[in-house]
């Protein structure tokens, strides 16, 4: 190039540089920024923001041109969403949208592929870009077509992930599938458990957005969605198929209304809102502090039978006291609801997250009365419980509590923490993996009653729910009421709660069980009649004699039968960790031994005593070091089987998928490789048959469950 020529490209690189400087504002980020693409089916749209930029962002503000409204709005777990009076959504979050990561909004608007302006902002709310994204349609199922030889490679990917919207489908409905981070431009197939009923393809990026239809036939039923690439691999999640909705004349007239709401409301509460309006439309619902200003605005879907519902509400822990007024309008009429927070509850936690994904940590957080003790119980949508815990609330009264759950192992639902300290119980519901509900529970104000008492019973659930009560006798037989009917129809008050007193003239000493329930869910809860403080002898004994720190204690054991006890569990200094009323049944049996361990017990000799009158005995029991964390094997001597010779006994703990173990040899190879699925304890008890001829020496189990690995070693003489 000549020197000419040269000077002619500089000169007009300056030229071309003055020319954006002039143009680009100064205090302008980077243009493409923020790259915003979306795609839209009928009246909803997802958006997708990656940000692409340096900035980290911290909200995004959406809005709509004339003539067009949002209906509903749906976002990535973690962040919030509200709309403002004009019409403005803003979400924001505690975490930031770092530079490569990127978040999906999904809306419902009443007009099909709108334009949607957006804003990104950072922390200190300046705006980092602003622009507009045309939704485009989304890619339609591959029939039958061939991919060319440039897409082998693996389909599947250990950080593959995909979503069905809506999250609650139906039989015979269109959804929409979306995936990441799979292979680029492969075929995969869409499955709803065995029944293939779609196939698509990546584009060069590994991402996927599709649509298939639900047979009309598909049972009403937890399913698994799966998508499998060529070579079999897949990646599976599982949902409830829903009803199919028989829609009406969206001309029928509905009433608007409002439900779920208390007059009376504490810090920490959950509450599920919902209602009716015309069919097949939305509903907007602001909220109104004390001073009469606009805190909070969400908007719901009315489906086709004119019901509408919003998320499940939590009541801030820091909620000023005082009046406040919901406002709902269907865009034709408008009602209002008010409600009081006030003190009362001494026992405030909630969780972080009101829904947590398999896998997850569920983390709840609160306060409670300083300086005494908590119990902790975490139960899951079975009734199980997962995990039990006596915490000693500090000065602070701060309360912080952990469970890490595990995908495909914990039931999907809503679970249930309870909380009790001294005569105060608090039940506080997440969700895992779907939306948390009010479940029905049933309370008694004591164990054991005199037949000339009435019996004073709690019963919780939504609000205006109809239950139906049943006792059963000692005798295993349903008890007649006063109309002499087997079963009481007991309607929840509008804040879902009611006392119901049960008058116990008439029962003969002995056991009995209160079951109470709506639909297929149920509760149930023992109560004792006429029980004494016996004499006799009581002995007692635990499963084991040596236990780790937050592990389950069963207390077995005789007494005269039908009698009541006290059974208490202290530790090595004489501390009394846990006292709890228990009986004997008809044959004398001790029933309700069930304690736990603290997560923080001392290590040392611990008591359980069992007392009744004067009556009284006591086992101890060794509590030794902290609970292992990790993955961690050990190996014990095992039985010795004719003709199949000597044997070891393998046990793992901790483990969090299925485990493989390998057999080594002093010189390193492998004498044989087993693979078994842990316990929903995380647990693996296997038996391994030393083969006929194996040499003298050192030997190594090794185990690995994707995660961690361990290895120890045993001696084969």
């Amino acid at each position: 190039m000549s020197k000419a020529s040269t000077r002619g490209v500089f000169f007009s690189l300056i030229l071309l540089c003055l020319t954006v400087a002039i143009i680009v504002p100064i205090n302008a980020y980077a243009s493409e920024t923020i790259n915003a693409k979306s795609f839209s089916f009928e009246e909803t749209t997802i958006i997708e923001f990656t940000n692409s930029g340096k900035e980290d962002v911290n909200s995004f503000r959406i809005w709509l041109g004339n003539d067009i409204n949002f209906k509903s709005f749906k976002t990535e777990s973690g962040w919030i969403g509200q709309k403002t009076p004009q019409g403005v959504i803003i979400f924001t979050s505690s975490e930031f949208v770092k530079s490569g990561e990127s978040i999906k909004i999904g809306v419902k608007t009443d007009k099909i592929n709108p334009g949607i302006n957006w804003k990104a902002l950072d922390k200190n709310e300046k705006q980092i870009e602003i622009g507009k994204t045309i939704p485009k349609e989304l890619p339609k199922p591959i029939n039958n077509e061939k991919i060319s030889g440039e897409n082998s490679g693996n389909g599947i990917l250990s950080d593959s992930v995909f979503r069905i919207i809506p999250d609650k489908p139906s039989a015979g409905s269109t959804i929409r599938v979306t995936g990441d981070n799979f292979g680029a431009l492969q075929q995969f197939d869409f499955y709803i458990n065995t029944d293939k009923i779609g196939t698509f393809e990546t584009d060069g990026d590994g991402h996927f957005i599709s649509t298939v239809i639900i047979p009309k036939d598909q049972n009403v039923d937890r399913v698994d969605f799966s998508v499998k690439d060529k070579a079999g691999n897949e990646k599976k999640i599982s949902l409830r198929i829903m009803e199919a909705e028989t829609r009406k004349p969206v001309t029928e007239n509905i009433k608007l209304t409002i439900k779920g709401i208390p007059d009376i409301l504490h810090r920490g509460d959950f509450i599920e809102v919902s209602g009716t309006a015309q069919p097949n439309g939305g509903i907007t619902a602001s909220v109104k502090d004390i001073d009469e200003t606009i805190i909070n605005t969400r908007t719901a879907e009315v489906d086709s039978k004119g019901d509408w519902k919003i998320e499940p509400i939590i009541v801030p822990v820091d909620a000023p006291f005082g009046r406040y007024t919901a406002v709902i309008s269907d865009g034709r009429e408008e009602i209002s609801t008010s409600w009081v927070v006030e003190s009362g509850k001494v026992i405030i936690i909630t969780p972080t997250a009101l829904e947590f994904n398999p896998g997850e940590t569920m983390k709840f957080n609160g306060t409670a009365p300083p300086n005494k003790t908590l119990e902790i119980i975490l139960m899951d949508p079975l009734g199980d419980e997962k995990i039990s815990d006596i915490i000693q609330v500090d000065e602070s009264g701060i309360v912080e509590f952990a469970y890490p759950t595990k995908e495909n192992v914990d039931k999907e639902g809503t679970w249930t923490l309870i909380a009790v300290q001294d005569r105060n119980k608090e039940f506080i519901f997440t969700g895992l993996g779907e939306p948390p509900s009010i479940p029905i529970n049933i309370e008694f104000d004591k164990l054991n009653y005199k037949s000339t008492e009435t019996a004073t019973i709690s019963l919780t659930g939504k609000p205006l729910d109809k239950l139906n009560m049943l006792i059963i006798d000692p005798s295993d037989k349903a008890k007649q009421f006063s109309d002499d009917s087997n079963v009481v129809s007991i309607t929840l008050q509008q804040d879902g709660r009611k006392t119901y007193s049960l008058d116990l003239n008439g029962y003969a000493s002995g056991t009995y069980t209160a079951v109470i329930s709506k639909g297929s869910s149920k509760s149930s809860q023992i109560f004792t009649v006429g029980l004494q403080t016996g004499s006799g002898e009581i002995k007692i004994s635990s499963t084991k004699s040596e236990y780790r720190p937050g592990e389950p204690i069963l207390v077995l054991g005789k007494a005269n039968q039908n009698v009541l006890l006290t059974l208490t569990l202290i530790d090595p200094d004489g501390n009394l960790w846990k006292t709890k009323e228990i009986f004997s049944d008809k044959v004398g049996n001790i029933k309700g031994g069930e304690l736990r361990m603290p997560s923080k017990a001392k290590p040392g000799i611990w008591t359980i005593n069992a007392k009744s009158g004067s009556n009284f005995n006591e086992i101890k029991i060794d509590v030794i070091t902290s609970i292992e964390e990790g993955l961690v094997v050990t190996v014990n001597q095992g039985i010795e089987i004719p003709g199949f010779g000597k044997s070891i006994n393998i046990k793992v703990v901790n483990a969090v998928q299925t485990v493989q173990i390998e057999i080594i040899s002093s010189n390193g190879n492998v004498i044989e490789t087993l693979s078994f699925p842990p316990t929903s304890k995380g647990e693996i008890k296997q038996p391994w048959f030393i083969p006929q001829g194996t040499a003298s020496g050192t030997y190594t189990v090794k185990v690995k469950d994707g995660q961690n690995t361990a290895q120890t070693t045993f001696d084969i003489k």
